[in-house]
């Protein structure tokens, strides 16, 4: 995302969560829990999720395993830290951020990653998240769309509406080379307040996922592509951190 589009998101922070009412946690804790337990080798869950948001996945996962997290935001991690209370929640960046430990399973969902500008930038992050990864760790990447699934043109429409609150986000899709770019109109309607638009664009790196797998083994993960994931067309990058890891960055 660019860094207009990234203070433009920032005011958009509490709109978050009602603009993805509609998506089912449980269900996708679920699925990343069965793929843990089908892949993992480090014998734990102590769980960090990287790009966490506003802690939806996080509020689940903390029943069944000690949980973390790490987002870019500042408004973000706010309302994270409200909705959990004493799970440790850290601000940085995907590529660079440290914490002094590691842990079983490392998750970066909801296309987190297409927000990099780079293939550099995707190496540097993989190769991060390996770093926070134990021996037999599993990390599980959520990928934006294959670049022969993008549509340029694509109208979106997302609504949300209560007493308190009426919101509508309406999107459409274009592409420049490998970039997706998507432009967002926002109509904000609360009372006493009147009606807002908020514009933001976001750019988007499109990268094939046989080259993904590619960058996630120079990082030096055991690398696969798993097509049924969370979200509908995008499948998920399950990477292993064999025993001798040696990291390539």
């Amino acid at each position: 995302m660019s860094r207009a589009g990234s203070l433009q998101f920032a005011r958009l922070a509490r709109y978050y969560d009602p603009l993805n009412e509609k998506k089912d946690y449980r269900r996708e804790t679920k699925r990343l829990e069965a793929i843990v337990q089908r892949y993992g080798r480090s014998g734990g869950t102590a769980w960090l999720d990287v790009a966490c948001g506003t802690g939806r996945h996080l509020e689940i996962l903390r029943q069944r395993h000690e949980v973390s997290g790490v987002d870019s935001s500042p408004e973000m991690l706010r309302i994270a830290r409200r909705r959990l209370p004493g799970v440790p929640l850290t601000l940085g960046d995907m590529r660079a951020f440290r914490i002094r430990r590691s842990f079983d399973v490392v998750t970066c969902l909801f296309s987190a990653i297409g927000h990099l500008r780079s293939e550099r930038d995707l190496l540097r992050t993989f190769a991060n998240l390996a770093r926070h990864l134990r021996p037999g760790g599993l990390a599980i990447v959520e990928p934006w769309l294959d670049p022969s699934q993008y549509r340029s043109g694509y109208v979106h429409l997302v609504t949300h509406r209560n007493p308190a609150l009426t919101v509508v986000r309406l999107s459409i899709s274009a592409r420049r080379r490998n970039h997706s770019i998507v432009r967002y109109h926002f109509l904000i309607a609360e009372p006493h307040q009147g009606i807002r638009h908020v514009e933001m664009v976001d750019v988007g790196l499109l990268v094939p996922r046989r080259r993904l797998l590619e960058i996630m083994r120079e990082a030096g993960f055991r690398a696969r592509f798993v097509p049924r994931g969370l979200t509908s067309g995008r499948g998920l990058l399950v990477g292993l951190k064999p025993s001798g890891f040696l990291s390539s960055t």
